[in-house]
């Protein structure tokens, strides 16, 4: 049995997107552990300033602890498991983070202690896969001398509004003592309230349906893309008139990726092959979506064919590298199929992100991203809005494209550019206004 009375001593494992904010939050009421294999990220977030990163910098302040030594842990009676969660190359569920850092905590799990998942995975995975290995690494029992629990992660990389304080939290445990326990933890720290749900499965599928409805419908709006330009109709015209009717839901369509929408639905489609149902429209969506990025380069080679544009002569700036807007988030992103792509065509192709780490990028990817603004001072025959970060929607792309160049914006946040004049045209108006200017009437 679970000893109310305790105090709560958090242990928050993996301290990535997720598990920061976690470990943050929780170290304003509880004395909290973070913990990450990775020596150097520890030591990095160990260093943060109020400059470089607030958030951390000020629970440091206020009490929390980093290490990358998980004996530092051993006083924590809940531990909180946030590491990544991917596909591999077959797009099937890799859980190696998941079980590896489930081994770690049955090293050190005591009696009455909490283990909660974050880490995305599919229904049956918490209780069925990650609760045998706590017991058999601990040599406990599970719902007698330990428990688990689920509690989908919500964070929304760069988004200021939906923060980890300002979402509903939904939880469960593995008996009903254990979920009003664990639900009453996360209720303590948030302002917007929890959602307990009736089972550990329930919450585990709640998570991979939010994420699997995002992408059906970005996928459907990313058909509707194709489909309108070959009839060269613009689709946030037929989308502005749609949403007229009461029960449309707009959304944009755009490039997916990131480590939830393009990666989760995969779980599911797998789990449900499993039990002998064909998920077809998950699987759709997901192809719609997996081959955006090729869809846009072929876009972009036919209109620049047209122009009579030679690949080896012609100069392409892609505006994002991130997989979402306003982030530094580079996780999945498919700006990186189109750069490659757009490169394999013999493009002269130059990618521009000031937000995400160029070095990072480099590692990752192999691509080199500059974050020098200089590059917006040029000229380019082709302008790609990879990314739609906010800041850039104030270009100017009369300046940034030739006298026949173009935008490839399937974001929608550029409209058609004015009538442009060529270099000589613009001299000539310039100066005939200068000497209207000294013209005395």
């Amino acid at each position: 049995m679970i000893n109310k009375s305790f105090e709560f001593k958090i242990g928050v494992i993996g301290l990535g997107y997720v598990g920061t904010p976690l470990a943050c939050l929780f170290s304003k009421k509880y004395d909290t552990w973070g913990y990450d294999i990775k020596v150097e990220k520890v030591a990095k977030l160990a260093k943060s300033t109020m400059e470089d990163n607030r958030p951390v910098s000020k629970a440091l302040e206020q009490g929390l602890k980093l290490t990358s030594n998980i004996d530092d842990l051993k006083k924590c009676n809940v531990y909180i498991i946030a590491v990544p969660t991917p596909v591999n190359k077959s797009n099937k569920p890799d859980i190696s983070c998941v079980r590896n850092a489930t081994a770690e905590v049955g090293k050190i799990l005591k009696e009455g202690d909490i283990v909660v998942y974050e880490s995305t995975v599919y229904p049956g995975l918490t209780e069925e896969v990650c609760a045998p290995l706590l017991a058999s690494t601990s040599g406990l029992k599970l719902n007698q001398s330990f428990f688990v629990g689920f509690s989908p992660e919500r964070i929304n990389p760069g988004d200021t509004v939906h923060t980890i304080e300002n979402i509903v939290k939904v939880t469960s445990g593995s008996t009903p003592e254990a979920a009003a326990i664990i639900d009453s933890l996360y209720a303590s720290v948030l302002t917007h309230g929890t959602y307990r749900t009736k089972s550990i499965k329930i919450a585990e599928a709640c998570k991979l349906m939010e994420n699997c409805q995002r992408d059906i419908q970005i996928a459907f709006f990313n058909e509707m893309e194709k489909i309108f330009d070959k009839m060269n109709i613009n689709i946030e015209d037929v989308t502005a008139a749609a949403s007229t009717k009461w029960n449309f839901v707009p959304a944009t369509p755009g490039l997916v990726g990131g480590h939830c929408i393009a990666v989760d639905p995969y779980y599911l489609i797998n789990k449900a092959q499993e039990v002998d149902v064909v998920p077809s429209l998950l699987s759709t969506a997901r192809e719609v979506n997996e081959q955006m990025a090729v869809w846009m380069a072929g876009k972009i080679k036919n209109a620049s064919e047209s122009r009579k544009f030679k690949a080896p002569e012609t100069n392409v700036l892609i505006l994002g590298f991130s997989f979402k807007p306003d982030s530094d988030d580079i996780r999945n992103t498919k700006v990186a199929d189109l750069y490659i792509n757009l490169v394999g065509a013999g493009y002269k192709t130059t990618l521009y992100d000031p937000l995400v780490d160029v070095k990072e990028v480099k590692e990752e990817y192999n691509i080199k991203v500059t974050d020098d603004p200089k590059v917006l001072e040029k000229e380019y025959q082709i302008v790609v809005i990879g990314t739609h970060h906010k800041m850039f929607d104030s270009i100017d792309m009369n300046n940034l494209i030739t006298d026949k160049g173009f935008i490839c914006d399937i974001y929608g946040i550029h409209k058609p550019r004015r009538a442009r004049f060529s270099r000589s045209e613009r001299t000539y108006i310039k100066q005939t206004c200068e000497k209207w200017k000294r013209i005395k009437y």
